[in-house]
C-alpha cells in the first residue's frame, strides 16, 4: 500500500494536450512537484506549450517512443498520470494508434517500473463501451469498443493491468470532458453563438459531460489516494442531459438565440461510410467521418458510484456553469464574437 503524500513527484504525459495542459497548470500552481510531458503536432499543442512554459512548468517535448525521453522524464518521479493517446488523427492507419496506445503505454509502464516509479494512473475512455448503450453503465459493464482509437484504449487498459503487481496501477474511463482549451467543441459553440447550428437527428441522446477541473481533482485523488492502487473507476459529470438540453445550455450561457432546426442523422452518416471507404484509397482524407457525427448519436448514462464511496469524489461543477465559463474563455481568446460591454458585464455579474 502506497504511503505517499499528498504532493507525489508527478509526471503527466499528454501535457500539450487539453486535459494534460490543465492539470499540469493546475498542478503548478498548487505547490505539487510536477513534470510535463509532451509532444507538439500542432498549433494547440504549440500554443499549450508556450502556456505552461510562461507559468514555469516544467515541459519535456519527447514521444512515446524514445527510450532515452522516458528514462529522463520518469527519473526520480513518483506517479505517473498518462493522458498521451492518438485520438483523432482519423487519417492514419490502425498501426499508428496501436503504436501509441498501446506499445506507447507498454514502454512508459516499463520504463516506470525500472526507475522505481510506485503508482501509474492511466486516462482511458467510457469510448470503450460503444456508441449508444440502454441502462446505466459502471465499471463491471461489457466493453463493445467500435473504432480503432477505442480498441487501443481498451487493450492498452490490459497492459496497465497486467503490471499491477509490479506498480500501483489505477484505471480512469474518463467521460466526454470540456472546458477552458478545449478547441474540440469550439466549433459548437461558435455554431450556436452565430445561429448557424443544426442538430442532425433528433437530440434525445443523452451525455454526462465533465468540466475539466472535476476531471483533473478526480486525477490528483488517483494519484495519491491509498484505496485508488488496483482499481478501475468511471468519471463523469454531474447531469444527464440530452443533446437538445446540452446545446440549449450553452445558448443561454452565451445569451444566444436557442437553436430549432432538426434534420435526419442517417443521410451524412450514409455519406460518411462512403466517404471512409473511398477517398483513402485515392489518398485524399475523407472531409466526414462517422466519428466525427458520433455526437449526435452516442448515448450514455453512467453510475459513479464506486468512485464516490472509494475516493470520495463528487463533480462540482454544473454544465450551465461550465458552459459559461468555456464561452468566456474562447471570448477572451477571439474565438468567438465580441460581445457588447453591457452583455460581457451582465455574463460575468451572473
Amino acid at each position: 500500500m502506497s504511503d505517499m503524500t499528498l504532493n507525489p513527484r508527478l509526471v503527466v504525459t499528454g501535457a500539450t494536450g487539453f486535459i494534460g495542459s490543465r492539470l499540469a497548470l493546475h498542478a503548478h500552481r498548487s505547490g505539487l512537484d510536477i513534470l510535463a510531458a509532451g509532444r507538439i503536432g500542432g498549433p494547440s499543442e504549440a500554443e499549450r506549450a508556450e502556456e505552461l512554459k510562461a507559468a514555469g512548468v516544467r515541459l519535456a517535448i519527447g514521444t512515446l517512443q524514445d527510450g532515452d525521453y522516458l528514462r529522463a522524464v520518469l527519473s526520480n518521479r513518483e506517479c505517473v498520470i498518462h493522458l498521451a493517446a492518438a485520438q483523432h488523427e482519423s487519417h492514419m492507419p490502425a498501426s499508428y494508434f496501436h503504436e501509441i496506445n498501446v506499445d506507447g503505454t507498454r514502454a512508459l509502464l516499463e520504463t516506470a517500473r525500472e526507475v522505481g516509479v510506485r503508482r501509474f494512473v492511466y486516462g482511458s475512455t467510457i469510448g470503450i463501451y460503444g456508441s449508444s448503450v440502454d441502462g446505466v453503465l459502471d465499471e463491471q459493464s461489457a466493453p463493445r469498443p467500435e473504432n480503432i482509437y477505442t480498441q487501443t484504449k481498451l487493450e492498452a487498459e490490459h497492459v496497465v493491468n497486467s503490471f499491477s503487481e509490479e506498480l500501483e496501477t489505477c484505471v480512469i474511463r474518463i467521460s466526454e470532458t470540456y472546458g477552458p482549451s478545449d478547441y474540440r467543441l469550439l466549433k459548437l459553440f461558435r455554431a450556436i453563438d452565430n445561429g448557424h447550428f443544426v442538430m442532425l437527428g433528433s437530440g434525445m441522446n443523452r451525455r454526462q459531460c465533465m468540466h475539466v477541473s472535476d476531471l483533473i481533482r478526480v486525477l490528483l485523488l488517483a494519484a495519491h489516494h491509498p484505496k485508488a492502487a488496483g482499481e478501475t473507476f468511471v468519471v463523469a459529470g454531474r447531469e444527464v442531459m440530452t443533446s437538445n438540453e446540452m446545446v440549449q445550455m450553452i445558448a443561454a450561457a452565451m445569451q444566444s438565440r436557442p437553436p430549432r432546426l432538426h434534420v435526419p442523422l442517417w443521410p451524412f452518416n450514409a455519406l460518411a461510410r462512403v466517404l471512409e471507404l473511398t477517398l483513402p484509397r485515392l489518398g485524399i482524407q475523407p472531409p466526414l467521418h462517422r466519428r466525427r457525427l458520433d455526437f449526435f448519436s452516442k448515448s450514455f448514462v453512467f453510475s459513479t458510484a464506486k468512485v464516490q464511496s472509494v475516493l470520495g469524489f463528487q463533480p462540482e461543477v454544473d454544465f450551465l456553469s461550465g458552459a459559461a465559463d468555456t464561452a468566456r474563455w474562447y471570448r477572451a481568446r477571439g474565438l468567438l464574437t465580441p460581445r457588447l460591454a453591457h452583455e460581457i458585464a451582465n455574463t460575468e455579474s451572473v
